[in-house]
């Protein structure tokens, strides 16, 4: 690039970068009103988001904008660009035209009212009432409706749902999860089916007797330690707190992660922060050159999920991990002193049909996601309303898993998601899963020794190839080709369903 052009190509990053930069700071407010916010200070805060989420959207559609990508795709240079040039340009003028069709008003509103209505379903979570936040619930979805009509001319996707899902897992349409989906879900039954015929199933007391907390904080800490994650020297880029429900926020230098500890559950925090520090360690491994430019940022929530479940089950799950972790967890935690390690793997891969989604078994788990992901799809389409979401799940529940919802508590309201607007969401964690399942069947070939490896405490090899196929690709692709390129497969359900039977066979002997 030359003259006109290259000055023009360095105001849109710089316009970029300031809307980049605003947005981690709204990050930072969102990760407050979780963690530390007094809770008579929701009212303010939602109005400190509205108004960043107006000025992000000001700057988001600033016309120079549009000025800059006109004098750029217009030019003769554009030619010359390099791929992750043509990129930035891609993913600003998506940015651009879907921003500048959303009114300021309606993006405003939206953030004001997913603050109100986060701490409606906190209020009616504890008291098990989903009667309590219906009312901000409806109000949010509405807006998120209108939203998502808008969105969808501009996307060009079929329904409004789809322009949501893109908004998480770019160019990914919802026939094509419902196919991958069906596929997943005829491996899973099957094999539901093979584990609960088993006369032999694990023990559920080794994971519910009582450990402190201060010691599960010293466990938490071990394992960003152990994976990689810095939380605690003087240059750490993350730390843990505690909240009602595990996150990850921030990028680059700066990643936040949380968990909640149960003391008759210990290992729901262990699992939740290897799911977190899994995000955290793909924020922190994006490419230091891209800092602030499109590409420099995740690919998807789909592929970020199948980092956070790779350390938190194909890694924190394996019988390889706990042969060097379980003694530290002793020496931390002297109450479980007496627990033998094959006893431990086989309880932490208790396969169960369960009502609560992170709390869910690896087999099980994709299946609390298929159901909530037809319930978004039959919301948007008008086919049950939020009124009837209780009832609706409910059956869902009884019907896919066999359980009986007892509360709204253990039900509808278990998530937050969609207390904080994110419809189209919760397809990526399932999506994640089989993304793993390819990973898995790469990494196999290319470190035909990792499973040893782990066994003798080193990450390694298996972080640089993550880091190398996937974290450091950033945005530069789409993530469908991201996984075909990592992989050679394109996406499909099979690695993952053969890669349960093959761990879950061993574990219960069929």
């Amino acid at each position: 690039m030359t003259g006109n052009t290259e000055s023009a190509y360095r105001e849109l990053l710089g316009k970029y970068k300031d809307a980049m930069v605003l947005s981690t700071a709204q990050g930072v407010l969102h990760w407050d009103m979780e963690t530390m916010m007094p809770p008579k200070a929701v009212e303010q805060r939602s109005e400190q988001l509205a108004l960043m989420s107006r000025l992000h959207h000001k700057l988001s559609t600033d016309p120079q904008i549009q000025t800059f990508l006109t004098s750029i795709q217009t030019s003769p240079q554009i030619q010359s660009m390099g791929e992750v040039e043509k990129r930035n340009l891609y993913l600003i003028g998506k940015s651009y035209r879907e921003q500048a069709a959303l009114p300021e008003k309606l993006v405003g509103e939206l953030a004001m009212q997913e603050a109100i209505t986060v701490n409606a379903w906190k209020r009616a979570k504890a008291k098990k009432d989903f009667a309590l936040y219906k009312a901000d619930l409806k109000k949010l979805f509405e807006l998120s409706k209108q939203s998502a009509e808008i969105l969808m001319k501009v996307k060009e996707t079929k329904t409004p749902y789809e322009a949501l899902i893109d908004n998480f897992e770019p160019k990914m349409s919802a026939e094509a999860i419902s196919r991958t989906f069906d596929e997943l879900l005829g491996g899973l039954k099957p094999l539901i089916a093979k584990i609960e015929a088993c006369q032999t199933k694990p023990s559920p007391q080794v994971t519910t007797q009582p450990v402190p907390i201060e010691s599960q904080r010293v466990i938490a800490q071990l394992i960003t330690q152990t994976l990689g994650y810095d939380t605690a020297s003087t240059m750490a880029c993350g730390r843990v707190d505690e909240t009602e429900h595990p996150f990850t926020s921030g990028c680059y230098d700066d990643v936040r992660i949380t968990t909640h500890y149960h003391l008759n559950n210990y290992t729901s925090s262990i699992f939740s922060v290897l799911h977190e520090t899994g995000h955290a360690i793909y924020e922190h491994n994006i490419s230091p050159e891209w800092k602030y430019q499109p590409v420099g940022a995740p690919c998807s929530y789909g592929i970020h999920e199948s980092q956070s479940r790779f350390y938190e089950n194909i890694v924190g799950r394996s019988r390889e991990f706990w042969m060097g972790f379980l003694p530290q967890v002793k020496v931390a935690a002297p109450v479980l002193a007496g627990v033998g390690l094959d006893e431990f793997v086989r309880a932490v891969n208790r396969v169960e049909r369960s009502k609560i989604r992170i709390e869910a078994d690896e087999v099980t788990y994709s299946i609390h996601i298929i159901i909530r992901f037809e319930l978004e799809r039959d919301l948007f389409e008008g086919k049950i309303g939020i009124d009837e979401l209780p009832s609706v799940w409910n059956q869902k529940y009884a019907g896919y898993l066999g359980v009986e919802v007892k509360d709204d508590a253990e039900g509808v309201m278990q998530d937050t998601h969609w207390a904080s607007g994110l419809y189209g969401y919760f397809p990526s964690y399932a999506l994640g899963n089989i993304y793993d399942g390819q990973i898995v069947a790469a990494i196999n070939k290319a470190l035909p020794d990792w499973r040893s490896q782990l066994s003798r405490g080193n990450l390694q090899n298996i972080n640089a190839w993550l880091k190398d196929n996937i974290h450091s690709r950033g945005d530069l692709h789409n993530p469908e080709e991201l996984i075909k390129r990592a992989t050679g497969t394109a996406l499909n359900a099979k690695a993952f369903i053969a890669y349960l039977n093959e761990k879950y066979g061993g574990l219960y002997g069929f």
